[in-house]
């Protein structure tokens, strides 16, 4: 046997146990099969549209060849990684990303050693350009607080500026645990502004994380991850906010698919079924397939109502490992248009129940949307998502014209909406058969609400006493608190009226003897609709 064909042999079997560690194939659940198109996130997924001819003299594996090379950034000499863009006040594009040189030693594993850098363009979709190099970081992911400040977040810090040009102060976040574990550390941080400046954020693993503005210490409020209760190998959460409600994406890296969620307030979530993402998703309008072996650290672009108008990803041609320098592989971010939903509102006075006889929905026109004149009425569902992303819901019985926009009466039945919604989807179609979706608050359904949470009781003598903050945007009622272990109550008292990020000290009696050492559940507004449970070792 000669050593060419060992050699050639090893590769080879070093190449499939490479690949198997690196990817599993996940079953997805049967009912996912029955999902009408709209009903899964990565139904928004556009072609790209480029104007110039796809390029094939440049690196990459077949699969990724031809491309167009000024779609995101890319070149010869750099690998780029993660990185989001937004519209700044100036009409420019600007994006934060990360890069290392591609003759790097370690080839993609230098990414240790990546730096972020300031690039811009005058189109949403690149060519990015870099005009600055920031200092050394990893996923950057960047925000602007309410006081004007320019922060751009990297694992283990951040960089903060007056201006978006600099310059740039390297910094570290503090975080208040408040007695919770940190689910799988503190990286890959993902952020969201909400109504009055303070900031929601997200980390790899799960937990959910408030700070005042974006800026002073981050409060964990969660104990457990909000993921979906899969077996999954999660990283790279996505958050944003939409004038209606909040958006999660999470990336299960080893089952190449990951998954989209909303939530009402950010704290609680729902999982949406179907797939978010998965390989294959960057496609071209005459046909041609960009075959990316990886699609991680999406990132969204958002207009004026939040609404995600691009995904932006970090893409390589194979595996990571074989990213080796001075080769045919790199990495590269590259831009996606997404389908964007149609703004509407509901009409009823009243909570929609499976009793509603009819459902009023004001949908608005916008640039290039005439709902009178584009909407297939036949073809609209509405109601529960759990329904319409199968097909089902309420069907419309008449449109009409209000100014520039049109009022949708739905029949109110089959709508499933229940106690348990926060959000009401419409589904369907327009005359020319370009699919139509969007989201609509409900009636009688608080969006902004207090946000009470507990720390680890503490016994002091006879009594125990638990520290209680509000993580809201508004002020909370009087409300009350129970401490339980094993079922058995040990403890209750009042909590007082408490403003936003403001806290108290609950002093209770104890009942009976107890080990705080086992497992004690603080329970607040026992028996009613904003109960929260917080189980504490």
């Amino acid at each position: 046997m000669n050593l060419k064909f060992i050699t050639a042999l090893f590769v080879l079997i070093y190449l499939s146990t490479e690949v198997k560690s690196q990817i599993i194939q996940r079953e997805r659940p049967k009912a996912w099969n029955q999902l009408v198109h709209g009903g899964r996130f990565m139904d928004r997924f556009l072609p790209i549209s480029t104007d110039e001819n796809l390029r094939k003299d440049t690196w990459g594996a077949k699969a990724v060849i031809p491309r167009a090379i000024n779609n995101g950034i890319e070149d010869n000499q750099w690998s780029y990684w993660g990185g989001n863009a937004r519209l700044y006040k100036d009409g420019k594009y600007h994006l934060f990303v990360c890069r290392w040189a591609e003759d790097a030693p370690k080839g993609h594993m230098s990414w240790h050693d990546s730096h972020v850098v300031h690039a811009i363009s005058e189109s949403p979709s690149g060519p990015y350009k870099v005009i600055a190099e920031i200092g050394k970081g990893h996923n950057p992911e960047w925000y602007i607080t309410n006081s004007g400040k320019i922060v751009i977040y990297v694992i283990d810090g951040y960089y903060v500026a007056d201006n978006i040009n600099g310059p740039w102060k390297y910094s570290k976040f503090q975080f208040n645990t408040r007695d919770r574990r940190i689910i799988e550390g503190l990286s890959n941080l993902t952020f969201a502004k909400r109504e009055d400046g303070s900031f929601i954020m997200v980390c790899r693993g799960g937990g959910v994380w408030i700070s005042k503005d974006g800026l002073s210490p981050w409060n964990q409020i969660t104990d457990k991850r909000i993921y979906p209760a899969v077996d999954g190998h999660f990283e790279d959460p996505l958050i944003w906010k939409t004038e209606n409600q909040y958006h999660l994406i999470v990336n299960d890296w080893y089952g190449r698919i990951a998954y989209y969620l909303r939530s009402k307030d950010g704290v609680k979530w729902t999982v949406d079924p179907g797939e978010a993402y998965e390989p294959g998703i960057c496609k071209h309008s005459n046909g041609v397939i960009e075959d990316w072996f990886k699609f991680e650290r999406i990132k969204v672009l958002q207009d004026k109502y939040g609404r995600a108008t691009q995904a932006h990803f970090a893409v390589i041609d194979t595996l990571k490992h074989f990213d080796l320098p001075n080769d045919n592989h790199s990495s590269k971010q590259i831009i996606i248009p997404l389908r964007v939903g149609k703004r509407m509102k509901i009409l009823n006075k009243h909570r929609i129940s499976s009793s509603t006889k009819e459902i009023k929905v004001l949908v608005k026109s916008e640039a290039g949307f005439n709902p009178i004149k584009d909407l297939d009425i036949n073809s609209l569902r509405f109601g529960a998502s759990g329904k319409v992303n199968y097909g089902k819901g309420a069907k419309a019985k008449n449109i009409i014209q209000k100014g520039n926009d049109a009022v949708v009466t739905f029949y109110g039945e089959n709508n499933g909406l229940t106690s348990g919604n926060f959000m009401a989807k419409l589904l369907g179609k327009c005359k020319n058969g370009v699919p139509v979706f969007g989201y609509s608050r409900l009636p009688n359904v608080k969006y902004i609400a207090p946000i009470l949470s507990a720390t680890k009781p503490k016994i002091e003598r006879d009594n125990v006493i638990v520290e209680i903050s509000n993580f809201g945007q508004v002020s909370s009622s009087k409300a009350t608190i129970h401490l339980f272990q094993k079922d058995r109550l040990i403890a209750k008292g009042t909590i007082s009226k408490l403003a936003p990020y403001t806290h108290q000290l609950v002093k209770m009696r104890l009942k009976k003897q107890v080990d705080l050492k086992e497992e004690t559940t603080v329970v607040i507004n026992k028996g009613k609709d904003d109960e929260v449970r917080f189980p504490s070792k």
